[in-house]
């Protein structure tokens, strides 16, 4: 534990938040490279066909996710010196950092199989090594602080953060790839120079971290009973559900919204200037969303959050190639807004489902309950994205640089991938977040109902 460490009552340092929100910056670093970049870089710069291409991250994402409880845990029941959840992030910041490198290699020198073999081994490496690190470092949020306020600022630091590495992925890797010479070297030499900044990072984020002793018990069932008794409650049920929903709209936007611009709008240029936008406005509306969230409850919030994105999904599907910049780049910002609230707001609220497992069970499960939250979501935006490739595909995609004009109906599957399926996902999100329980008072009374009890323990 951090000897520096504040009491519960008390706000977190400035210093810890903005510190702490690196680890997230480079976990979305190396995640938004593998959405908005990566499948164009299969298809169009290593010459793997787009069906082939959206089973590299699908094979590594269910390896990925498979390991997430385990991860969890794991973490839950270590018992080193420092903590349960700090070790793992130095233990796993090598190889994040250069499976992240390994990505990007050049194998021009191979044929299509042996490459698309290589890559999706690279992910399988990539995937596991990003759990040791994610994991526990989602886990740690509720034992840093139980303030239900507290928890949606530091949310809303590590968002911020997050945003500001998916910006990086969006606006500098495809530049710096050209700086290296472009081509599958240049996106190597890139490769190269983001692995060696996502492994710098994490020495900080495990000096600034800290774990509280005596915050309920072990846990003591097995990991299947263990994740029964999740699937049994309520809350966690629905709260999973919401941000799956949400995360699968995400991730199909943003594997497509590459294919969008060069294809659709052709303008491909257009794409880190639009993506850029995007992520700024998500970044500078968190600070708003943060301070509306201590007057209203959080789904409340993520419902405001659900109309803007929606809105701004409707626009990019109407565009027109012959449409003025500037209607893009609003869309952009009025999608950005929405995204913050419907982003920042589940990964908080998840603290307060853990507050009440502890109040019904007696035990401390971060762990498997972060791990079982990223399993389902990123099996989910996995399959999403590979059959959202696949369906390209049967739509008559061809890549490569020869390529001037693709099918009209496959510039229309394009489109209805990037905009309006998306869309649907997110209005359901919004209809099964109508009802979630725990609110700001419902939370109060489960903080009151664990103190009694840590008075009763300790007396």
């Amino acid at each position: 534990m951090n000897d520096d460490a504040p009491d519960e009552g008390e706000s977190l340092p400035v210093r810890t938040k903005a510190v702490y929100a690196l680890g997230d910056h480079t976990v979305n670093l190396g995640l938004a490279s593998m959405l908005f970049v990566y499948p164009f870089f299969l298809t169009d710069v290593a010459g793997i066909s787009a069906g082939v291409a959206g089973l590299v991250p699908l094979v590594g994402r269910i390896a990925d996710a498979i390991s997430d409880p385990l991860m969890g845990r794991l973490s839950d029941r270590t018992s080193w010196r420092t903590g349960r959840r700090r070790p793992f992030f130095l233990i796993g910041m090598v190889p994040f950092g250069v499976s992240f490198a390994a990505l990007w290699w050049d194998t021009s020198a191979l044929g299509e199989e042996t490459a698309a073999h290589f890559y999706m081994t690279l992910y399988v490496v990539f995937s596991l090594s990003t759990t040791v690190v994610a994991v526990p470092y989602l886990a740690i949020i509720p034992e840093m602080t139980s303030s239900y306020d507290e928890r949606t600022s530091l949310n809303a630091w590590r968002a911020v953060g997050a945003i500001l590495g998916a910006l990086l992925a969006a606006a500098a890797l495809q530049p710096l790839a050209a700086a290296f010479g472009g081509g599958a070297r240049g996106y190597q030499g890139a490769g190269i120079v983001a692995g060696l900044w996502v492994m710098a990072v994490w020495p900080f984020v495990h000096r600034v971290t800290f774990e509280r002793p005596g915050r309920g018990t072990v846990p003591d069932a097995g990991l299947l009973e263990s994740i029964r008794s999740l699937v049994r409650h309520a809350a966690f049920v629905r709260l999973t559900a919401v941000y799956i929903l949400g995360r699968i709209a995400i991730d199909l936007t943003s594997t497509m919204f590459l294919y969008y611009f060069t294809w659709w709008l052709g303008r491909k240029e257009d794409f880190g200037i639009t993506l850029g936008l995007f992520l700024v406005c998500v970044a500078l509306s968190m600070p708003f969303w943060n301070a509306i969230a201590r007057r209203v409850d959080k789904h409340t919030i993520f419902l405001m959050g659900v109309g803007s994105w929606i809105l701004s999904q409707a626009g990019l599907f109407a565009a027109q190639p012959d449409w003025p910049r500037a209607w893009i780049f609003l869309g952009a910002a009025i999608g950005g807004v929405g995204y913050a609230a419907a982003d920042m707001i589940p990964w908080s609220m998840l603290g307060e489902v853990v507050d009440e497992d502890e109040l019904e069970t007696g035990q401390r499960r971060e762990g498997v309950y972060f791990g079982l939250f990223m399993f389902l979501r990123k099996l989910g935006g996995a399959s999403a994205v590979a059959l959202a490739l696949f369906v390209l595909e049967l739509a008559g995609y061809r890549g490569g640089d020869a390529v001037t004009r693709q099918p009209d109906q496959t510039l229309l599957t394009i489109r209805v991938l990037t905009a309006a399926v998306p869309a649907g996902f997110v209005a359901l999100a919004g209809i099964v977040a109508l009802r979630f329980p725990i609110t700001r008072a419902r939370h109060a009374e489960i903080l009151a109902g664990l103190h009694a009890r840590r008075k009763r323990d300790a007396a």
